[in-house]
């Protein structure tokens, strides 16, 4: 049974319902969407300052493989879990792209008996938040023509502007186009389009703590370079306020439910590699005050998703997660250990005896250069052999962290009941949670600092111009700015072919911006694409609607 076919059997109770007598949540504090989903509104948000928080539960994972490692569902799962094991439990999740979802990714609800509902609107246009950062965004960058056409007073050199435009589909015509061609329409210029999520909107959006907090945020973004070599802000085009009104609505975080009737925040979705890759800090800070358990996830592995969201969301936010979640399949780490795609569902306990490594570097970043508590949780597959299970277990025995198998996709909450139970237990221990680096710390060492500890690098490289263009940065007063690092997130080097856990690489920093409004540097290293384009076969063809109006093929 597909995913969809198992969420539209689904039995949804009424959010407002849900909502009251499970978060206490009143009617007039929602705005719903339909019967099953709503918004919470930011005033009652604000009434629940001065509860204590709940407990904080990172999920993360190895490094991604096409095979995939499902840490949406076992998000989904651990939340179901700890609701059925007695405990009052909320998840976070981010809002899934449409670009993955008519691309090669399909959508991002969970799987199984472990996803959150309704399933086709939470991979569609939801309750339009999306449309609200893309509408923002390019309201911004029409003012900026629009600027300049009328004259240019602020003097922004066109060759330097640094706001380009974003749709919420993967598009590659729209990488690299030309702007105002025609008589009346503009000037001339080179432009390009970026996928919606790698917007630094979003990433604004995700760490803003309340809507003066997005304002003075949104126009503090630097757009272009003016004439004189000096940064040009959204404030100078007193754009910040009507994108602050267009957003107004997004920042109340949305709320769902999982198939088992749990809660379930869904609010935002900045991208993994050029922002920090986790939902709002409205939505998790929301959770821990109406939940003893709050289940979110970082995105890709626990080198790059979980080290962003130490060093920036729990950086910028004061939260500290108690325990963390290493999810893993087998066929992933065959696949870390030599196995081609097409081959990772066959028994091959070399390739999984040689894998085990990527795990192994994951565990110790998470509990040592992170200072969290951890389980692995095995995200079982119906291919799986005895004789993998026992020697991945055996395999991690010495670390001293449990690894437990799990089965929340074929068996909702009670598959992932061991899992529950040692969160709690986690949970109860004392954290010695902690950041890769410290605020006084240059930019240059806090990237040295994290390509070394957590990628195992030798070192770091730049050419002169990236070198200089740090220290300007640094020179500026960014200096303070925690570092967001772009790279692939299929190695822990930048050459996504090394699989495993290579060491003793040089990371090449080959471009640097400042992303000022999110209060982040990112550090790119390595090819990174803000658009993808479609693969030969993308996800939509098999999306259609039968005569009943049915949505049918949606992951």
């Amino acid at each position: 049974m597909s995913n969809i076919d198992i969420a539209q059997r689904a039995t949804m109770r009424p959010i407002l319902q849900l909502a009251q007598e499970r978060l206490g949540i009143p009617e007039e504090s929602l705005e719903s969407y339909g019967r099953y989903k709503a918004k919470v509104s930011l005033d009652f948000i604000k009434s629940l300052n001065d509860r204590p928080d709940g407990k904080l539960v990172l999920v993360t994972a190895v490094s991604p493989t096409p095979a995939g490692e499902g840490k949406t569902t076992t998000t989904v799962g651990l939340g179901d879990a700890l609701n059925h094991i007695g405990k009052k439990a909320i998840i976070c999740l981010r809002e899934p792209a449409l670009g993955p979802v008519f691309g090669m990714k399909g959508g991002a609800a969970g799987g199984g008996y472990s996803q959150v509902v309704p399933m086709e609107d939470i991979n569609l246009h939801f309750t339009g938040d999306f449309s609200a950062i893309s509408l923002a965004h390019n309201l911004l960058s029409a003012l900026i023509d629009n600027h300049i056409h009328f004259g240019n007073e602020l003097k922004f050199d066109t060759r330097r502007i640094a706001w380009r435009r974003v749709v919420d589909l993967n598009d590659r015509a729209l990488r690299s186009i030309v702007v105002g061609l025609g008589t009346s329409n503009g000037y001339a210029r080179e432009d390009g389009f970026d996928i919606v999520v790698a917007s630094e909107i979003m990433a604004i959006f995700c760490l803003a703590t309340s809507l003066h907090d997005l304002r003075e945020r949104l126009g503090n973004i630097v757009i272009g370079t003016s004439l004189g070599g000096e940064p040009i802000l959204a404030r100078q085009l007193k754009a910040h306020g009507a994108m602050t009104v267009l957003l107004k609505q997004a920042l109340a975080p949305n709320l769902v439910q999982t198939l088992e009737n749990n809660p379930a925040f869904i609010h935002g979705g900045p991208f993994a590699n050029i922002a920090h890759g986790c939902n709002s800090v409205i939505a998790t800070r929301t959770a821990l005050k109406l939940a003893d358990y709050v289940v979110t996830e970082a995105g890709f592995g626990a080198d790059l998703g979980a080290e962003k969201f130490v060093d920036i969301k729990c950086r910028k936010s004061g939260l500290k997660p108690s325990a963390a979640v290493i999810v893993a399949t087998i066929r992933a780490l065959k696949f870390h250990g030599g196995v081609n795609v097409a081959d990772v569902g066959k028994e091959n306990l070399g390739a999984l005896r040689q894998g085990v490594v990527n795990l192994e570097r994951h565990i110790d970043n998470v509990r040592n250069h992170y200072g969290i508590p951890c389980v692995v949780s095995i995200n079982h597959r119906a291919e799986d052999t005895d004789a993998e299970v026992k020697l991945l277990i055996d395999s991690v025995a010495h670390q001293g962290v449990k690894v437990i198998l799990a089965r929340h996709f074929a068996e909702g909450s009670k598959g992932a009941i061991e899992v529950a139970h040692e969160v709690v237990n986690l949970c109860s221990q004392p954290s010695g949670f902690k950041f890769v680096y410290e605020d006084g710390a240059t930019l240059w060492e806090k990237m040295q600092a994290i390509a070394q500890k957590i990628y195992h690098a030798a070192d770091i490289s730049a050419d002169k111009n990236v070198r200089q263009q740090i220290q300007r940065l640094q020179d500026a007063g960014y200096g303070h700015y925690p570092v967001c690092v772009a790279k692939t997130q299929y190695s822990f080097s930048t050459d996504p072919t090394l699989r495993g856990a290579p060491s003793g690489h040089t990371v090449n920093v080959r471009e640097v911006r400042l992303a000022a409004g999110a209060q982040f540097i990112v550090m790119i290293c390595g090819e990174i694409m803000t658009m993808p384009g479609l693969p030969r076969i993308p996800a939509s063809v098999s999306i259609d609607v039968d005569e009943d109006g049915k949505i049918c093929g949606l992951f």
